[in-house]
This record gives C-alpha cells, structure tokens and sequence, in this order.
C-alpha cells in the first residue's frame, strides 16, 4: 500500500498559474526561483522585441522577457501590477514579465492533456499540454523552449 501511495505523490506536479491578458497559463513550481514585482529595466540594444531588457537582482544581471509578447500576443505595458517570476532552465536564469500569478496547482500527471493538433506548429513547441481544472483551462507552458530561439543552439538573447 506504501508502494502505491508513493506512486501517486510521485505523479503529481506542483505549479505556478498565472495570467496573460485574459487567459491563464503556468510552469513547473520547480523552476521558479522568486516572483517579484514590476521593476523598470534597462534596455538590450539588437535584442529580441520580446526582451524587455536587463534588471539587477542582488549583484546578477538578469534578462526579463515579456511573456505575452515571447508567445505571439501583444506585448505588455509594464505597471506597477505586473510581476516578474525568476525562473531557471538548465544554467539560464531568466525573468518572465506577467501580468499577475494566480495560483498555485498540484495536479496529477494524468490531468495534463495533449496540445491539440489545431494549434501551431509553435505553439506545440511552447506548451506541455492544457490542464482542464475547476472550470478553467490552463496552459503548461515548455520553458526550456519558450527560453531558447526558435533554431536550436541559440540564446534567447542571441
């Protein structure tokens, strides 16, 4: 009976939700670092229209990427509500510009459904799979794609 129960917990993922516009979406709670609120940041000249720029956590250069943008919606306009989840894929530490983190999720391995076919062939790249959960649909999202260029090899800064 142990053996099972450890199985069971084993299954389970625990995740960060949070919110784009007007849809939801979330990441593994493992690779979250910190959450922070908005803070202004300094301009990369020749970087991506989706990175931000550069802020200063505690000594470390840090990148924040406008999630919305990263994802193909319209890019955010930074305000004091916004939050800034610190995330870490591999060695690459890298902050995620949302608009407000909701909640956090334990869900079973088995809840994470397949990104349908109808969705790009990107999109498929930048999630997991959809979590239908309490009425809601939740989006799981690949940071260890949505953190790179779209060829492979290539930073996000590159």
């Amino acid at each position: 009976m142990n053996q099972v129960f450890e199985q069971d917990v084993a299954s389970r993922s625990e995740l960060i939700a949070f919110r784009l516009g007007e849809q939801e979406f979330c990441v593994d709670i493992m690779s979250v670092r910190d959450i922070r609120g908005w803070t202004p940041t300094t301009p990369l000249p020749h970087s991506s229209d989706y990175v931000k720029g550069v802020i200063n956590l505690r000594g470390a250069v840090l990148p924040v990427v406008d999630l919305a943008a990263r994802l193909g919606f319209d890019p955010a306009e930074p305000s004091a509500r916004h939050v800034i989840i610190i995330t870490q894929v591999g060695n690459q530490t890298i902050g995620l510009l949302v608009d407000a983190v909701s909640d956090i999720l334990t869900v079973n391995s088995s809840a994470i459904q397949a990104t349908p076919n109808v969705a790009s062939e990107l999109a498929r790249a930048f999630m997991k799979g959809v979590i239908a959960i309490e009425g809601r649909m939740i989006s799981l999202i690949a940071l260890d794609n949505v953190l790179t260029q779209n060829q492979p090899g290539q930073g996000l800064l590159n």
